[in-house]
């Protein structure tokens, strides 16, 4: 996700590397950045447990999924300038080690703080990793394979998104929330091992320049997708942050159940990343608003259908299909809206990530000072709000 307007390394993927390991290389980074987004929304099914360890709230505990946020977005930017002429290859190891040491130091920590200082290094690590490896599908495989392989290395975005959080909430109730750390750490460092093996080396032949970036900025449809994005990503995480609590205290679910209903949202999350991805080609404009639409459905009916189990997971299924194509529909809008794949790259992950930030915060916010029940209401309403920027862009009649 550089903001170079065309790749700045010239392409390995030449006849003396075999397929199988150019597409390896490709799985690697996309295993990458699984780690990163299972890493970043870990905390999410383990919220309850770890304020618990520390004694703060609920809302402050949040503070783990606004910090990497921040951070990622500051970062993409900022690393991919200042590593320009940086052999890509060794910046993608020294971003997966720092996300491993990150792993391990949560697992670790002894306060609070220590904990937040590994979300820290979690933010520094999406936004360089992300900055560098999400573009670099051109520089591993023939042109002709560009296009697959770039929807395998995206595809760790709704897998990562949908099975993080079940599968981090399942190891926590069985052995604790520092082992689900501690499983990450051991698993990233796995991935880092096979990317320094089959990843080529990368080395870049320009620094990379922002004025791309200032151009597609000016642009209207690059503003409707980050009013858009930013709307749906508040809404989702303002409300899917605090997802525990509220079955805990409305639904009354126990731990067990709730780690079913998170790996029954997910399963529908992949449903629907499929099926936005099959539509918004066709369809951007609606499919985006489908999927807001359906966010502020499920989150407004949760605090009356939401107490009873049946329609709490009938909910759940309704938004992880929705927030399942919330991530292919925005970045397919900035792609659409930029000339350059690297620039567009850059503004999603930022957009996106800074989001994730002030969602998590918000909810937080009002979760300390109300209840569960309020924060998904007014999730639903700032969801309601970007069907109403589609309705506007539709009557713009902009293309």
């Amino acid at each position: 996700m550089s903001t170079a307007t065309t790749p700045s390394v010239r392409s390995p993927a030449s006849s003396d590397r075999s397929p199988f390991i150019s597409w390896l290389a490709v799985i690697s980074i996309m295993l990458g950045i699984f780690s990163i987004v299972t890493t970043e929304i870990l905390p999410i099914g383990l919220l309850t447990s770890i304020g618990s360890s520390f004694t703060i709230s609920d809302g402050m505990a949040g503070l783990m999924m606004t910090m990497p946020g921040f951070l990622a977005a500051v970062s993409a930017p900022v690393v991919t300038v200042a590593t320009g002429r940086i052999d890509r290859r060794v910046m993608l190891g020294v971003f997966v080690l720092l996300l491993a040491l990150a792993n391990f130091l949560a697992a670790a920590a002894s306060s609070y703080w220590l904990v937040l200082i590994s979300r820290v290094m979690v933010g520094v690590t999406i936004g360089g990793f992300w900055s560098i490896g999400a573009g670099l599908a051109g520089q591993l495989v023939p042109a002709k394979s560009v296009g697959r392989a770039t929807s395998v290395i995206f595809s760790a975005v709704p897998l990562g998104s949908v099975l993080g959080v079940p599968l981090g909430t399942f190891i926590g109730d069985i052995a604790g929330w520092r082992t689900a750390f501690l499983v990450m750490g051991g698993f990233t460092l796995a991935v880092l091992v096979l990317l320094l093996a089959v990843v080529p080396p990368l080395p870049s032949d320009q620094a990379t320049r922002l004025h791309v970036l200032g151009s597609t900025l000016r642009r209207t449809n690059t503003r409707f997708a980050l009013v858009m994005t930013f709307l749906v990503v508040l809404a989702h995480f303002g409300t899917y942050t605090y997802i525990t609590p509220f079955l805990e205290q409305i639904t009354h679910a126990g731990s067990g159940l709730i780690t079913v209903y998170l790996l029954v949202y997910g399963a529908a999350g992949i449903a629907g990343n499929f099926l936005g991805g099959s539509t918004v080609g066709l369809f951007p404009r609606s499919t985006f608003a489908t999927a807001a639409a359906l966010i502020a459905a499920s989150t407004l009916l949760l605090p009356v259908l939401g107490r009873s189990d049946a329609g709490a997971v009938a909910l759940l299924v309704l938004w992880g299909v929705a927030y399942g194509a919330v991530p292919v529909c925005s970045q397919a809008w900035f792609s659409r809206a930029a000339d350059s794949p690297e620039a567009s790259s850059v503004l999603f992950t930022a957009s996106f990530q800074a989001t994730i930030s002030l969602g998590a915060l918000a909810g937080g916010a009002v979760l300390d000072r109300s209840s569960p029940s309020t924060v998904m209401v007014l999730g639903g309403l700032t969801a309601v709000f970007v069907v109403l920027v589609a309705w506007v862009h539709r009557a713009g009649r902009f293309t």
